[in-house]
């Protein structure tokens, strides 16, 4: 019942049931061809039926009324004459230009309305929607990182609270230490990265100075919506790098044995456990571990 719902939702919110997209004379599938169109200028029919899983009958229909528009043109492949290749025109790019700009309004429209948690709140669910859905898309996701800017100090802090007091069960108390540990990080020693996917920050490190030889690798969290990409090991290994550039000749880290897949990332970069001991967070009993390794 939940996915029926969110699904007429959707579509209403999207326009997709209305006669045309975007207050156009086209519809959602015609919109689609236009924009493949012009993000690869020239396809195979064949190409395109399977990159939009149309029925080909449907799809001749469509590509006959943008012809007839003027929107695209068709023609036989040089290279295999069986085959039938269709390039968007100059009229078919203006109007999908315009298409574009209206799509941009809305969606500017409704962001704008939502504030930056509400923003942020929607396209963490849906890249989660699409990472469940379709495993496979979120291994072909660009990702960048960066320095830390002005605002992501609060991030970091915020994150790590929300996050670890939802799957972990602590509270305040860690929320405080992860601001302690920021509030006394040294613009002189330390240092930190940003990891961002589709321009919204996802991810975290910093590297910070222990002793003369040694570094510790502090605050790895890694957003639930970006998992799987790999963000986490690149993490790791941005601080690696830049321990080694320092001139550190070990480097170490502070966990607990429940984050398992910090674990795991962990002992792929080569880090071993040297000790560990009993505790508690939030009522919630934990095992502090130790690992480190050297440069």
């Amino acid at each position: 019942m939940e996915v029926r719902a969110f699904n007429r939702f959707y579509t209403k919110l999207i326009g997709v049931l209305q006669a045309g997209m975007l207050d156009s004379p086209y519809s959602l599938a015609e919109v689609r061809v236009l924009f493949e169109l012009a993000q690869g200028g020239s396809m195979a029919t064949g190409e395109l039926r399977a990159l939009l899983d149309l029925d080909a009958g449907y799809l001749s229909r469509i590509l006959s009324r943008l012809e007839g528009e003027g929107h695209l043109s068709r023609e036989r492949s040089a290279a295999d004459a069986r085959k039938q290749v269709v390039s968007m025109t100059d009229a078919g790019a203006t109007a999908f230009a315009g298409l574009d700009a209206r799509s941009a309004e809305e969606i500017g429209s409704m962001l704008g309305a939502l504030g930056e948690d509400g923003q942020r709140r929607l396209v963490a669910g849906m890249a989660a929607i699409r990472q469940v859905l379709d495993p496979g898309a979120g291994e072909r996701e660009p990702y960048v990182i960066r320095s830390p800017r002005a605002g992501d100090l609060g991030w970091v802090v915020q994150r790590h609270g929300e996050l670890y007091a939802r799957e972990q069960g602590w509270g305040l108390d860690f929320e405080r230490l992860v601001s302690g540990i920021v509030a006394n990080l040294d613009p002189r020693a330390d240092t930190g990265w940003i990891a961002e996917v589709g321009g919204e920050r996802a991810g975290c490190v910093f590297c910070v100075r222990k002793d003369e030889r040694t570094a510790q690798l502090r605050m790895l969290l890694v957003e639930p919506s970006a998992r799987g990409l790999g963000l986490g090991r690149r993490l790791v290994e941005e601080c690696l790098r830049h321990a080694r550039a320092e001139g550190y000749r070990r480097i170490m880290l502070w966990t607990r044995d429940s984050l398992v897949s910090a674990r795991r990332i962990y002992q792929g970069a080569g880090f071993v456990l040297e000790s560990e001991e009993k505790a508690v967070e939030n009522g919630v009993d934990v095992v502090e571990q130790v690992w480190a390794r050297d440069l």
